[in-house]
């Protein structure tokens, strides 16, 4: 199947003779081939290559990062980094950690401040009581080239750069199916084929991929036009002193978006509304309505963008599975989306490794776009009311004067902002920890705790997170699940033969760790709790269940 640029949306080929035309000594085979090298591919290419599955990544570009998109790596991403053993590369990617992490809303940078919200640098902070990890500020410029340096460049890593998609075959005769993929060196001109077992479109909103396969990706609120302003001004943090933040968020009839710190030295990003007739506003002439103090700065870009609100109807097709933004497109609003995308990844990476390794069963790959869905969703509604939270705000312009009148609005706008809880955009560990997993392969138990993300509380309930404890200095529980199923066990003579013999005699990896802190088995609540892979339980209780072997059939996904 061809995927032109222009792509309408066509239903997939059906060849039983596929490789008839195939040259062989052009053609390369991968057990997944992963399509877009942004953050989420390149979170899956690591996760599979964490599981010890081939794959490769294709992208366009060269790799470099031009326009830092992305800026802060949720905690949860960051316990996925800790697993990848890259998380404190991360941390060490650029951002200083004396920085401020302040959130402010301004009627301008050096004018009339509203209210703040104050968060430690991560210098003052200290780590939660649920997570090993905390948030990381880390721009797609930097997060990036950690990757792919981990990653490494074809032949002898993962990464194919310059290289361009053509077209797509998935052979639906044979039983292990299998896609036939087309692509061109963009630098030589030459085309390679691909043969994989599997097909994953990392390839952005607009994914060509999820098009060419006829999946329709509803909108579930109004598409939004703005423009991205990226520039330097390298005196402003200094000359802010005390009153500098990371996050701005302008407060005048002229300009109500965030004005953000990028790289925590001198690159920032404005977000504006364009014009009531659509065009692009003169950037510099936003950005002095953005600092009322004067201090030098250069523009480095300066892009519309649509925010788009969209879930894709379906996650799989056949051999061919959507990741990122190319299954769905959130509001920037909280830091939801590449995180979302994150947890596609290590979803869809440990059940691709099992299938591929013989011990998945035959369902397992249903229950990606069975799990992840509904968190697309979830995710998507508690960024929109981030937003919704912003645009509803009124803007008298007698905000900015320096009258009795305008200190009352500013004083009363910081109540009602202080009422309404506005810090829960910024700090929201139940959006990016609380979300849990209901399918075939999880094992329900009693009474589901809330899916309210604000009364969020960690529990081994089947289908959420594990929960962190620290079993050691510098090892949590979720330094114990990464490869295969972990049996967490609190009872003083547990005897697990029979489960581990149940695992044994079905391939799947299976360990058995026995707790003795009292603490520990307290969190965990049973004396028995087994967690996947990706370390949300799959089961638990207080005794062992009489047929093991049922219950590793059905959290395998037979």
């Amino acid at each position: 199947m061809s995927i032109p640029e222009t792509s309408t949306n066509k239903n997939i080929s059906n060849h039983t003779d596929i490789n008839t035309s195939i040259d062989s000594n052009n053609s390369i085979e991968t057990d997944v081939l992963i399509v877009g090298g942004g953050p989420v591919g390149l979170s899956l290419a690591v996760e599979l290559r964490h599981q010890g599955i081939n794959c490769l990544l294709i992208e366009q570009t060269d790799g470099i990062v031009t326009d830092p998109k992305v800026s802060t790596v949720g905690a949860r991403s960051m316990e996925f980094c800790r697993r990848w053993g890259i998380a404190q590369q991360i941390r060490n990617a650029g951002w200083s950690p004396e920085h401020t992490l302040d959130i402010a809303w301004v009627t301008s940078v050096g004018g009339h401040e509203i209210y703040r919200v104050h968060f430690p640098s991560y210098a003052e902070r200290s780590l939660p009581d649920y997570a090993p990890e905390t948030e990381q500020v880390c721009p797609q410029d930097w997060f990036a080239p950690v990757f792919q340096n981990f990653l490494g460049q074809y032949p002898d890593g993962l990464i194919k750069y310059h290289s361009r998609l053509d077209s797509f075959e998935q052979n639906f005769a044979q039983t292990n199916g299998g896609v036939i993929s087309q692509i061109t060196n963009l630098e030589t001109g030459t085309t390679e084929v691909i043969r994989s077992r599997y097909l994953v479109a990392s390839d952005g909103s607009r994914s060509s991929i999820r098009k060419a396969c006829g999946v329709d990706a509803p909108t579930f609120h109004p598409t939004q036009t703005y423009q991205s302003v990226v520039f330097k001004a390298p005196l402003l943090a200094a000359q802010m002193g005390k009153n500098h933040a990371m996050v701005y968020y302008l407060v005048n009839p002229v300009i109500q978006e965030p004005l953000r710190a990028v790289d925590g030295k001198e690159l920032y990003r404005l977000i504006l509304k364009p014009q009531a007739d659509g065009q692009v506003r003169d950037a510099e002439e936003a950005i002095r309505a953005a600092i009322s103090i004067d201090t030098p700065f250069t523009i480095v870009s300066n892009v519309p963008w649509r925010l788009t609100h969209r879930v894709a109807e379906h996650f799989r097709v056949g051999n061919i599975f959507f990741v990122g933004d190319s299954a769905h497109t959130l509001s920037p609003s909280g830091g939801f989306g590449m995180n979302t995308g994150i947890g596609d990844a290590v979803d869809l990476g440990w059940k691709l490794a099992a299938t591929i390794k013989g011990w998945g069963g035959d369902n397992l790959l249903d229950t990606y776009e069975i799990e992840r869905k509904p968190i697309a969703v979830r995710n998507l509604e508690a960024a929109n009311a981030n937003l919704e939270r912003t645009q509803k705000r009124s803007i008298p312009p007698v905000i900015t004067s320096d009258t009795p009148e305008g200190d009352r609005i500013r004083q009363e706008m910081a109540v009602g902002m202080e009422r309404s809880n506005v810090k829960r955009e910024f700090d929201a560990p139940g959006v990016h920890f609380g979300y849990r997993y209901e399918s075939p392969v999880i094992v329900p138990d009693g009474t589901a705790p809330t899916d309210d993300a604000f009364q969020w509380l960690p529990t081994s309930y089947p289908g959420c997170r594990a929960p962190h404890a620290w079993l050691e200095p510098g090892k949590s529980t979720l330094d114990l699940f990464g490869h295969g199923f972990v049996l967490m066990s609190f009872a003083s003579t547990p005897d697990v033969e029979k489960l581990a013999q149940a695992c044994q005699e079905r391939g799947v990896p299976f360990t058995h760790q026995q707790i003795h802190n009292p603490e520990i088995a307290q969190l965990y609540d049973r004396t028995f709790v087994l967690v996947r892979p990706d370390g949300h339980v799959a089961w638990r209780g207080d005794t062992l269940p009489e047929n093991p072997g049922a219950l590793i059939d059905r959290v395998r996904g037979c």
